[in-house]
């Protein structure tokens, strides 16, 4: 009977240690003390178990989805309109000169 290579992509145990966590943070360089590591610990294990319950859904004959938008969300039409009043607009500006608004220079 032939034995097979473990699937290097599935996660086996959804825990994490205190000690692993702080192995991982030497390696990588980071100050993470012995408290913070048993509290990453344990927020990992969560993910981890969760990404288990995950892994374990049916999720034959459903199709990738590349955008959340791409089913429901309606564009209205691009249509141009023509309703701007120019003169309503400008009266609210500080300076308007033929039509143009008119703002301070800032690069000499």
């Amino acid at each position: 009977m032939s034995q097979q290579a473990p699937d290097k992509t599935s996660i086996d145990h959804d825990h994490v240690s205190r000690e692993e966590i702080l192995d991982i943070a030497t390696l990588a360089r980071l100050g993470v003390d012995k408290d913070t590591a048993g509290s990453y610990a344990e927020d990992i294990s969560k993910v981890l178990g969760l990404m288990k319950t995950l892994g374990r859904v049916d999720t034959t004959g459903v199709t990738a989805l590349s955008n959340i938008h791409e089913v429901c969300q309606e564009l209205r039409s691009d249509v141009a309109k023509h309703d701007i009043d120019r003169e309503r607009n400008q009266s609210v500006a500080p300076a308007v000169e033929e039509g143009l608004y008119l703002v301070p220079q800032v690069i000499e």
